[in-house]
């Protein structure tokens, strides 16, 4: 019995990949860049899609970047869910 090698119908895409520069240590605009960041995600799944559709792409890249997608949704909501803790801890105590 032979297994043929998977073969990625389409090339990955060149320079789509959002770069995340490191976080200065006082924090400067460190949350835009995140934001920035979390839209590139978006944006890269959301021609990945356009691409399928049109034809012009390929399914696995497509469900790779939707992925990509979730993912940073998720961590974006466990950041947000983890700080309004934290500040509503800060909130409730007594000084």
């Amino acid at each position: 019995m032979t297994v043929a090698p998977l073969i990625l119908d389409v090339p990955k895409p060149v320079n789509e990949a959002p770069t995340i520069t490191p976080l200065t240590p006082d924090g400067s605009d460190a949350f835009g860049r995140l934001i920035d960041a979390a839209n590139a995600v978006f944006s890269n799944a959301h021609r990945a899609e356009q691409r399928f559709i049109s034809g012009t792409g390929g399914l696995q890249e497509m469900v790779v970047e939707r992925a990509r997608a979730d993912l940073a949704l998720q961590i974006a909501a466990a950041t947000t869910q983890r700080v309004v803790t934290g500040v509503q801890t800060l909130f409730g105590l007594q000084v």
